[in-house]
C-alpha cells in the first residue's frame, strides 16, 4: 500500500511537471520570437534627405513592412549632405545592421560604403540612387514615364503651344531620368517654349515659391505663362502657392510624385496644380523592403527594378469630399497596393509574425 501511495504521488508530480512545461512552451510560442531566420532583423535606412510628406509616407511604408517581417528600422537622415550620407552609410556598416536600405544619393558618394557593406556580408538595396554596383538592386520609379505622362497632358491642355516654366534640379538620378523625357518633349513640341528654369533641393518648397513669385512679376500679363512643369512634388507645391497667391488662375501646374498633402492641393478647385504622375510612396517603401529581404534570404534579386506610375488628375477625383492616398485606388486605376517583390516565403514570414 505504501509503495502504491508513493507511486501515486510521483505520478501526480510528474503529470503536474509535464503540464507546467507545456504551458511554458505555449506561452513562449505566443509571446516569443518567430522561429524564422528572417525574423528579428535590424535594418538601417540611409537617406539623403527626408523632406516633405512624400518622404514621410515612404518612411512609413518601410517601417510598416519591416515590422510585418518582425524586424526594426533605424533611420539615418543626412539633410541633403552627401558627405554626411556617406558617413551614415559607414556607421550602418560599423554598427553591423543586418541589411541596409539606401534612399537617393549617388555612386560617387556611396560606392566605398557599399563596398564595405558587401565585404561585411550586409545586403544593400537602393532606391532612386542608380548606383550601378554589382550585387546591389537599384529600385526606381519609372521616371521617364512619369515625366511623359505629365508633359503630354500639358501639351494637350495647352493646344501644343505656349510658354512654360520648368522647375528641376540636376544631380539626382530621378531628376536626370525625368530630364530625358523633357528633352524629347521639347523636340516634339517646338511651339511650347521654356521661358525659364530653376530649382534648388535644399529648401525646395519655399525656394520654389520665392522664385516663382519673382517670375510672375517678370511676366505680369495674363497669358504670358501657360503652365509650370515641376519635376518634384515639393517644387510643385511651392510654385502652386505662388501662382494662387498672385491670382494667376490661368496658369496650370503639372507635377510628379504624390502624397496626401499633394492630393489635397490637386483636389482644391482654386489651386493651379491640376495633375501629377506618381507611385504611392508607401508602396515604394514596402517594395524596397521586400527586395532587401529577398537578399537577406540569400536570393539574388534582379539588378534593376522599376515601379510603374499612374497619372492622377483633378478630373478623376470626387468634388464632394477630400480623399487620401489610401483611398485613391477607388478613383485611379493602378494606384495603391502592389505585390511586386513579394515571394511565398515572405508571405509566410508575414503571416507567422502576424500570428505571434
Amino acid at each position: 500500500m505504501i509503495k502504491q501511495r508513493k507511486w501515486g504521488v510521483w505520478f501526480t508530480l510528474a503529470m503536474a511537471l509535464v503540464l507546467a512545461l507545456t504551458a511554458c512552451g505555449n506561452n513562449n510560442n505566443e509571446s516569443g520570437s518567430v522561429d524564422n531566420p528572417l525574423a528579428g532583423k535590424k535594418i538601417a535606412l540611409v537617406m539623403q534627405f527626408n523632406t516633405g510628406t512624400f518622404s514621410a509616407q515612404y518612411i512609413d511604408g518601410v517601417k510598416s513592412q519591416v515590422k510585418k517581417f518582425g524586424g526594426e528600422v533605424t533611420v539615418f537622415a543626412s539633410e541633403n549632405d552627401l558627405s554626411k550620407m556617406a558617413s551614415n552609410l559607414d556607421a550602418a556598416v560599423n554598427q553591423k545592421f543586418d541589411g541596409i536600405l539606401i534612399d537617393h544619393g549617388n555612386a560617387d558618394a556611396l560606392s566605398a560604403g557599399v563596398a564595405k557593406a558587401k565585404e561585411a556580408g550586409i545586403p544593400v538595396v537602393a532606391f532612386d540612387a542608380a548606383l550601378g554596383i554589382d550585387g546591389v538592386t537599384d529600385l526606381s520609379q519609372n521616371d521617364q514615364k512619369m515625366a511623359e505622362q505629365t508633359l503630354e497632358q500639358l501639351a494637350a491642355d495647352a493646344g501644343g503651344k505656349g510658354n512654360i516654366v520648368k522647375v528641376w534640379v540636376a544631380g539626382f538620378a530621378p531628376m536626370e531620368r525625368r530630364q530625358e523625357s523633357y528633352a524629347a518633349f521639347q523636340a516634339k513640341y517646338p511651339d511650347i517654349k521654356e521661358i525659364t528654369s530653376f530649382g534648388d533641393a535644399s529648401n525646395p518648397q519655399l525656394d520654389s515659391q520665392t522664385k516663382m513669385e519673382a517670375i510672375l512679376k517678370q511676366y505680369p500679363e495674363k497669358g504670358s505663362i501657360t503652365a509650370v512643369w515641376a519635376a518634384w512634388d515639393e517644387f510643385a507645391k511651392g510654385a502652386a502657392n505662388a501662382i494662387k497667391q498672385a491670382g494667376r488662375d490661368e496658369i496650370k501646374v503639372y507635377g510628379i510624385d504624390m502624397s496626401d498633402e499633394d492630393l489635397a492641393m490637386i483636389q482644391d478647385p482654386t489651386s493651379p496644380w491640376v495633375a501629377s504622375a506618381a507611385v504611392d510612396p508607401t508602396t515604394i517603401g514596402t517594395v524596397h523592403v521586400r527586395y532587401l529581404y529577398q537578399a537577406l534570404h540569400g536570393d539574388t534579386p534582379e539588378p534593376a527594378v522599376q515601379i510603374d506610375s499612374v497619372y492622377v488628375s483633378r478630373d478623376a477625383l470626387p468634388t464632394d469630399k477630400q480623399v487620401t492616398t489610401a483611398e485613391l485606388s477607388q478613383y485611379v486605376e493602378g494606384w495603391g497596393e502592389s505585390d511586386q517583390g513579394n515571394t511565398d516565403y515572405l508571405k509566410e514570414l508575414e503571416a507567422a509574425v502576424a500570428a505571434k
